[in-house]
């Protein structure tokens, strides 16, 4: 009975998009985790909140650094083992979490290695699990990947309503344990990846140049659309609870639950839909009217007086833009050929170039206008008014049954 179950894994694609989708709730691990404890830090370590707050630059800058250097890193020693490398960072990383700010004689610096560990190994995964689910055998390439990254928001909501239940019940001073508990995850996927079968076309010698890449005008534009949709999405997700408390007069707690969870919830709704219906949809088509939408609920968020039509526009804002990244992701694998891991992982770079660029608009432009996050939103709608503007000039530059349709561009 065990044997046939090994025979089965070693051979089965499906525990391969199983143990991919599991990897992206350790890359939400990853980014969401940390910043619940960020009070929790200030009080036990006695750390200022601005230098706390550093905590998620350090994440961000250390995936984009991984993000430019993965692709001569994977094309060295194979993608297993680096799937498995980041797995094994990140469980490291959380339990650094917990032990480093205690054993060193600062303890934000045990703070700050921790978090470019596990966010190392986020970095990776955020490069790796896309092509490897791209290679996938599917008839429906961008519904799994819209599938793929469903699992980032669910693995939000997860993390989120977990961490709340588990302080509840077990208090934050307790927060360590839980650390150690998430740790367990991407142990556990570092032993399935050890089993499942991974597509070969990642091996063989197809992935064109940087530079190639660099110089081809539907990867650029692509490019500066991952790197819009990024940063529409994190400017109201990293917001978004304290725009609740600020702007709507609503308690952290509450604002929590309302806001980041409820935002990631519609985007892995949307994520999820998307990956039922795609078959159907123009993929294209479908982005361009979500830019529209994401714009307009922008507009909702930032604009309205009225509490609930400011939350219902945060909501909507999660899932117009649920369909921008793993859009981007199976757009560019159908229009720039060969791209192979080189192409992920400057893709990658360029969504969280966005994922940094966004929420610091957010919060430049409230301190300039004296605290004021609503006129921060409002100025980061720039962001899925870009997106849409790119999209609308893919359509305008190529003809339409070029750009709108599943043939590649020339």
């Amino acid at each position: 009975m065990n044997m046939t179950f090994n025979t089965n894994i070693r051979n089965n694609y499906r525990h391969t998009i199983a143990s991919c989708c599991i990897s992206y709730v350790v890359q939400s691990i990853v980014v969401n985790f940390a910043p619940l404890l960020y009070l929790t830090f200030n009080t036990v370590y006695e750390i200022p909140l601005s230098k706390v707050t550093l905590l998620i630059t350090i994440t961000f800058i250390t995936q984009l650094l991984t993000d430019l250097l993965s692709t001569k890193l994977t094309d060295k020693i194979g993608c297993r083992p680096c799937i498995l490398f980041a797995h094994i960072m990140a469980a490291i990383g959380f339990i650094s979490l917990g032990t480093l700010p205690d054993l060193l004689a600062d303890p934000f610096i045990g703070l700050a290695f921790a978090c470019v560990i596990y966010s190392l190994g986020g970095g990776l995964i955020e490069v790796l699990a896309s092509p490897i689910i791209e290679s996938c055998p599917s008839d429906n390439k961008s519904g799994l990947m819209s599938l793929l990254h469903s699992f980032y928001c669910w693995g939000t909501v997860f993390v989120i309503l977990v961490s709340i239940v588990f302080f509840c019940f077990f208090g934050t001073q307790n927060w360590k344990i839980l650390t150690f508990i998430w740790a367990i995850i991407p142990l556990f996927n570092t032993v399935y990846f050890i089993l499942v079968p991974i597509p070969d076309i990642l091996s063989e010698e197809k992935n064109i140049k940087i530079l190639s890449l660099l110089k081809n005008k539907t990867f650029l534009l692509l490019a500066a659309a991952m790197l819009c949709g990024g940063a529409a999405e994190q400017a109201v997700s990293q917001w978004a609870s304290a725009f609740a408390e600020s702007s709507l007069g609503i308690s952290k707690t509450l604002g929590d639950l309302l806001c980041p969870c409820m935002f990631a919830a519609l985007m892995g709704l949307s994520r999820t839909l998307h990956s039922k219906i795609s078959c159907r949809l123009d993929l294209s088509k479908y982005m361009f009217i979500s830019g529209l939408i994401c714009c307009a609920s922008y507009m909702l968020t930032s604009l309205s007086s009225y509490p609930l039509a400011a939350l219902a526009g945060c909501a909507l804002c999660g899932f117009s833009c649920g369909v921008f990244w793993p859009g981007v992701f199976s757009l560019a694998t159908e229009k720039c050929s060969y791209g192979g891991t080189a192409l992920f992982a400057l893709l990658a770079l360029a969504g969280d170039a966005g994922c940094t660029l966004g929420p610091s608009i957010v919060g430049f432009t409230a301190e300039l206008l004296n605290e004021n996050i609503s006129a921060g939103v409002l100025a980061a709608a720039l962001f899925p008014l870009l997106f849409t503007v790119i999209l609308f000039f893919i359509l305008r530059k190529y003809n339409k049954t070029t750009c709108f349709s599943r043939k590649r561009l020339p």
